[in-house]
């Protein structure tokens, strides 16, 4: 189900990672993507599969809907593992007329797709327990000095909390066009490849004349609302850091070092 989706959609509550700066987590975001990438050692994956699980725990949003997040890229997840299956040298396992199936190639495909299955998950726990608002006002704060070089902070920063907020919506009527079409006959998914791409045209259509009607009514609603992007812009909410974000940055830090020992040392 299309509607199962839950990338961009945000889920209020009153945990810790609720309550933290959205741009402290960001930041620690970053530093976590940036030490699975780096940070090639069995232990450390490990180390870093107990942190997602973890802050999962520490957010109070249910595991259900982080792998509701993940699972829609499952062919992704697939592909990578196969492609690391028979691409990397090494013991063999089984052939296949010109494939070789290596036990190396096993174990990467392993590390990759847990790599992706950890960036995708940490990723979405960020956006279900970070509202729009306060990911546009983070991130604008964290671009804020590439003014300098003439990058238009406020406006980026809007786009993208826009586009990810209207991803559960599209989602949605790309559902509902689906199921008025299966009622009136039409065969949906059907045939062969040709078939089945010929078959989402009128799928396509009313979804496009949606998400432009949608993106119209937003642009007149801004107008309405005397939107001028940052210029003269205040906000109700100011964003300020409290002790627990020291606490995370702090233990954020000493993960890191340990990532890092583990990796040069072990």
């Amino acid at each position: 189900m299309l509607t199962d989706i839950t990338l961009g959609q945000y889920f209020p509550g009153e945990s810790l990672l609720h309550r933290m700066d959205a741009r402290v987590k960001i930041v620690l975001l970053f530093f976590y993507v940036l030490g699975i990438f780096v940070f090639d050692n069995n232990i450390c994956y490990a180390m870093n599969t107990l942190l997602a699980l973890l802050l999962i725990r520490l957010s109070g949003i249910s595991p259900r809907l982080v792998w509701k997040s993940i699972k829609p890229l499952w062919w992704i997840l697939l592909m990578s593992f196969v492609i690391q299956l028979f691409s990397v040298p090494g013991e063999t396992l089984a052939s296949l007329w010109i494939f070789t199936l290596t036990w190396e190639g096993l174990m990467r495909g392993f590390v990759i797709s847990l790599r992706l299955v950890l960036l995708i998950g940490v990723s979405s726990l960020l956006m279900l327990t970070t509202s729009p608002l306060m990911l546009t006002d983070a991130l604008e704060a964290l671009f804020k000095p590439l003014k300098k070089i003439g990058l238009p902070a406020h406006e980026l920063s809007m786009m993208m909390t826009i586009a990810l907020r209207f991803i559960p919506t599209l989602m949605e009527e790309t559902d509902k066009i689906l199921k008025a079409q299966k009622s009136r006959g039409s065969d949906i998914g059907d045939g062969n490849f040709l078939a089945k791409a010929k078959s989402m045209i009128p799928v396509l259509v009313p979804l496009f004349i949606s998400a432009f009607r949608r993106a119209d009514e937003l642009a007149m609603a801004m107008e309405a609302r005397c939107y001028h992007g940052s210029e003269g812009r205040t906000r109700m909410k100011i964003m300020r850091l409290h002790n627990a974000d020291g606490l995370a940055a702090g233990i954020m830090s000493v993960y890191f070092i340990c990532c890092g020992a583990v990796y040069f040392f072990c």
